[in-house]
């Protein structure tokens, strides 16, 4: 499959690209800054006598008819362009982000792309851009509601809004949101030592190439189980803290209530990602596992 990836010389970028080329498809990466590395050395390497199936263009995605142009010939998209965090709590994270992804999901629409998966953020519910918390219940689902009060967050409500107009005018378009906790090659990099430091995120993580595997299956997976606009947690089934999860409970979230037929035994995780499983086959891996 050809793949065009945005944001690619992001952290999670670089990631989904390593991971999409490893398995066999074509890539075609966007970012508004020159290729960085490792990516510019897929430019020049050899794998196995052949070029790596790696192109990068440079480009303002901001700018959708620059957009449309970047993206044809592409069969489908991983769009992680976006700025990752609240930045000034004024305009610069809520208009860049709003306006790239829509000119993605609309480029896409207008090149008769189907497939597309894009990275929400486990932030569209107030977590760690905020000290306001409205938890109705946990492990946090799908179902929970979303009410950001800061401009990251609301973006990415706003993507998830997006692609649910996308998939109403064009029935053919299957999108994806990933909500995406903090990516990081393994549990141990988000253990801190007190674990207050940690507690507005919940202790969430996703090991980064498990989380790449969750785009790949998304974009390309063809099980027939879903179809449309879908949101997903992409968890850690673990939490990244050394203390079970009732202690972190009820030292810091009281309050909460568990949520009908669910518990927080041993070190669970506060998310739930059993939608992810169930629709993309998705299993969260550790490195090494």
């Amino acid at each position: 499959m050809k793949l065009a990836i945005t944001g690619c010389n992001g952290s999670v970028g670089t990631r989904v690209v390593l991971a999409a080329l490893e398995q066999g498809h074509t890539v075609i990466g966007l970012d508004t800054v020159p290729c960085s590395e490792p990516l510019a050395s897929l430019l020049l390497r050899k794998n196995g006598g052949e070029m790596a199936q790696f192109a990068f263009k440079r480009v303002d995605l901001k700018d959708f008819d620059a957009a449309l142009a970047a993206l044809e010939g592409a069969e489908g998209i991983v769009q992680l362009a976006a700025v990752r965090t609240p930045a000034d709590y004024k305009v610069l994270t809520h208009n860049t982000n709003v306006v790239i992804s829509w000119n993605i999901l609309r480029a896409a629409a207008e090149l008769g792309i189907n497939r597309v998966a894009q990275a929400s953020s486990v932030n569209v519910i107030p977590l760690v851009w905020t000290d306001r918390h409205d938890f109705e219940y946990f492990p946090l689902d799908e179902e929970h509601p979303c009410r950001p009060d800061e401009p990251y967050g609301l973006s990415k409500v706003i993507c998830e809004i997006q692609a649910d107009t996308i998939v109403r005018r064009y029935p053919s378009m299957r999108v994806a949101s990933l909500r995406l906790s903090w990516s990081l090659p393994s549990r141990e990099d988000a253990l801190r030592d007190d674990p207050e430091r940690r507690k507005n995120d919940l202790w969430g993580y996703v090991q980064e190439d498990s989380a790449a595997e969750a785009f790949l299956l998304a974009v390309a997976g063809e099980n027939g189980r879903w179809s449309g606009h879908e949101r997903f947690f992409i968890v850690a089934p673990d939490t990244s803290a050394n203390e079970e999860t009732v202690e972190l409970w009820q030292t810091y979230w009281r309050h909460v209530p568990l949520k009908e037929g669910k518990d927080l035994s041993g070190k669970k995780a506060f998310f739930d990602c059993s939608k992810a499983e169930r629709l993309l086959g998705w299993v969260h891996r550790n490195s090494g596992e």
